[in-house]
Formats: structure tokens, sequence, C-alpha cells
């Protein structure tokens, strides 16, 4: 399975048009503005310190930019690079690297075994994957801010003030994205068994991941989900990284 990163629009993140579009229940873009939810993320010590981060001034030039990029652009790359390469290869080993593979019917099975425990499984453990390798990635980009600018040290501040206000609640609510993909396998499992009981025959589990498979339909949902999800986490270190570069995000992010 491969495809490209897909894109996210900042007011409707990929992610969530996914899981809508997914039929998965109870995933709907809030109507409030981008500020409404952000407050609703920060409690009063949260809103009083970023109030004064982004109050506190800017200025620096494009010489401290430009000293600052090269490292970090090229940790960005690979970290990105190996975190999609990582999903668009079901976990393939390779040296260094924790071995994440997709799972697949065991021998027997039936639809009545298959159970979705295992995507569960595999789900969280990239998940954790992202996350052990863009937390160091967004740290350093905040260092290498500090070092070179006093305005980009500004805007290191007020990324670590948001990582600290927002980042449990990010963690929270991505925690829930495997049980929105759970709904997902029981619907198309639930399909499949139903064009058996009408039309019956034998039923293989080598055939679900066949193309047109129900199983083989499912797994791409989820690579899907998972690329949009590394996005969404990348979208704050590609930011500083644009902020270094002195361009927009969608070219530190560009294919």
């Amino acid at each position: 399975m491969r495809s490209p990163l897909p894109r996210t629009s900042f007011n409707s993140p990929r992610l969530v048009r996914l899981l809508a579009a997914l039929d998965v229940d109870d995933v709907a873009e809030s109507k409030q503005s981008f500020a409404e939810r952000l407050g609703q993320w920060l409690d009063l010590n949260d809103a009083i310190a970023l109030s004064g981060t982004l109050h506190a001034g800017a200025g620096g030039s494009p010489a401290a930019r430009s000293r600052a990029l090269g490292p970090v652009e090229e940790q960005f790359a690979r970290v990105r690079a190996s975190l999609i390469d990582s999903i668009a290869t079901d976990g393939v080993f390779k040296p260094g690297r924790a071995r994440i593979k997709l799972p697949v019917p065991a021998a027997g099975a039936t639809l009545a075994t298959a159970d979705f425990a295992p995507y569960r499984r595999y789900y969280a453990a990239h998940q954790r994957d992202m996350e052990a390798s863009i937390g160091p990635l967004r740290a350093n980009l905040r260092a290498a801010l500090v070092e070179h600018s006093p305005a980009l040290r500004q805007l290191a501040d007020l990324d670590a003030v948001i990582d600290k206000a927002l980042g449990e609640r990010e963690r929270n609510l991505l925690a829930t994205v495997p049980q929105r993909l759970e709904q997902r396998y029981r619907q198309l499992r639930q399909a499949y068994a139903e064009a058996l009981a009408e039309a019956p025959q034998a039923d293989d589990p080598e055939r679900w991941l066949q193309p047109g498979g129900w199983l083989a339909a499912f797994c791409r949902d989820l690579q899907a989900v998972l690329l949009a999800e590394l996005e969404l986490r990348l979208q704050p270190a590609a930011g500083l990284l644009a902020a270094i570069a002195g361009s927009a995000p969608s070219a530190a992010t560009a294919e």
C-alpha cells in the first residue's frame, strides 16, 4: 500500500473530513471559529501565558533564519519520509526501527472470529511511533528558533505554551481515532456478511485482502487515516520550519 501524504487545510483538517467521509458516527466539524475552539482548549493560566507570549514583540533577520534552517530542515524531511514509509510499507523491517506489521487474517479465520483488536494495536503502535519521532523534532525546531533570533525565540516560546496547553487534549482526541475506525471495520464486515447471506458461497479469508475484498478496503481506509493523522501531527513542526525559512507553511510540506 503506497499513497502520497494527504493535504490538510487549516480550517478543515483532512483527518476530520476523512473520518466523516467514512460514515463514522460522531465525527463532525465544529461550526465554531478557530478562536472559539482554541479558547475551549485553554484554561485561564494557559490563556494568560499565551497572551503574554503573543505580545512579547517581534523582530529577526533573514540571515538568522538561513543559519538555523539547514539541519532542522533535513531532520524534518527525514522524520516525515520515515514515518510515511513506515505506514506505506506496512512496517517492513528496517535497521534501527521498530517493526510495525499490518495484521492479516489467521489461517482458518471466520467472520465471527475476525476481531478488530490487532488493528487497534497496529494503529496505536503507529501513533506511538509518530509521537516518539515528532516530539524531538519539534523540540529541536524550537531550539533552533531560540538560538538565532529574538523574534524566532518568541515564536519558540509561543509554540512551547501551545504544546503545553493543547498537547494532552490532542493526545486524548487522537487516542479515540481507533474507536472510529473500529466502527468502519464493523460496517464493512457486516456488509460482506450480508452479501454472503444473499448469495451463499464458501468463504475464504484469503479473499478478504484481495482487490475488492472488504478487509482490503478497510486497510486502505486505515492507511489513509494514518497518513492524515501524521500530517496533522506534523503541522506545528512544519509551521516552525516555515518561520525559519521565511516561507509559507505549504512550502515546507510540499512533495
